[in-house]
């Protein structure tokens, strides 16, 4: 079988399969906070084993982070108990420290706890697909230079800007052939920041070395899944020019429009918006969403439905069990 195990799963599977970005609704399972999610690798697999029991999922994904690798280059972390980590300061200002930044090795500071987290997760019963997750190389870029200043570079000083999204490709490169050797089946490479870019910035100064990180791979057998929860219609052109086959997409991109204009073996994802649909809406507007959106995209075979991006720490489990009742009943029809 010359694919990876989430394509066949997708592709060959009599059911609408369901994949919401979610760790953080389980702490309510576990009792952690978010401050032990992201330091400490017990309490991500404790959170995903409690709620693959709860929902009977056949896919398991470590916590995402976007803070981790750039903590690995050097910037300043800021850790609570109850928001995501975020980072302050900037780590490159001008072309000589962009020069002298030195490219950290995978298991650096926290990237240690996502591998190890993957490791663990390999363990479950049943042996779920474990798929786990990083930045992309102009988002991490982007986190050590500032994203605004970033935006502004890459028209102002793009020789800068691409010495510092190459160091950050090549330890990027790196970091998914680590989680390949914990066990994972496949990685989401999220790249936000890419989406605020027009359409040919995302493919000089992302799709491009996103391409490159996809080639140092070599292997079908891993899946590589691109998120970019910000790209609208206009950027899945320069998307496509990754050469992946498998996108998740935030709530910006028209899903419907999308599955039109891809083959049938390119796999989309998502795209219920975190905020509006799984935090603000009732569970009953919830389940009706989920149920729309199922029913825009059944002649697809090659979609699955998600969050558009990770459901953040105020998200509860009566969202999640809305979202999964939607998915039950539209899968018995």
């Amino acid at each position: 079988m010359n694919t990876d195990r989430f394509r066949h799963l997708i592709l060959s599977s009599p059911q609408r399969q369901a994949m919401p970005i979610a760790t953080y609704p389980g702490m309510a399972l576990t009792g952690t906070t978010v401050r032990n999610v992201v330091g400490d690798p017990a309490a991500q697999v404790e959170i995903q084993a409690a709620l693959q029991q709860r929902y009977q999922t056949g896919i398991v994904l470590s916590a995402m982070d976007l803070s981790a690798e750039a903590e690995a280059f050097g910037s300043e972390v800021v850790l609570s108990d109850h928001e995501v980590p975020s980072i302050i300061g900037r780590r490159v200002t001008n072309r000589e420290q962009a020069d002298r930044l030195p490219v950290p090795q995978p298991g650096d500071r926290r990237t240690a706890v996502y591998l190890e987290a993957t490791r663990r997760l390999r363990q479950l019963p049943g042996r779920p697909l474990v798929l786990g997750g990083c930045i992309g190389p102009f988002s991490l870029a982007a986190r050590l230079v500032g994203v605004t200043e970033a935006m502004e570079l890459t028209l102002a000083d793009p020789a800068l800007m691409h010495v510092v999204i190459e160091k950050a490709a090549r330890f990027l490169a790196d970091y998914a052939r680590a989680f390949r050797a914990a066990g994972a089946d496949g990685l989401i490479m999220a790249e936000p920041a890419a989406g605020l870019l027009s359409p040919r910035g995302m493919s000089a100064f992302s799709s491009a070395y996103i391409r490159q990180i996809a080639a140092s791979l070599a292997d079908h057998r891993f899946g590589f899944i691109l998120h970019n929860c910000a790209a609208k219609i206009v950027h899945l052109p320069a998307a496509l020019q990754t050469g992946l086959r498998t996108f998740h997409f935030g709530a910006p991109m028209d899903l419907a429009v999308a599955l039109g204009k891809v083959p049938p073996e390119v796999i989309l994802c998502g795209n219920l918006d975190p905020a509006a649909v799984f935090c603000r809406a009732t569970p009953e507007e919830l389940a009706a969403r989920t149920a729309s959106l199922l029913s825009a995209a059944a002649a697809h075979r090659n979609f699955v439905i998600s969050s558009g991006c990770d459901l953040p720490p105020n998200s509860t489990l009566a969202s999640l069990d809305a979202f999964y009742g939607a998915v039950k009943a539209f899968n018995r029809r």
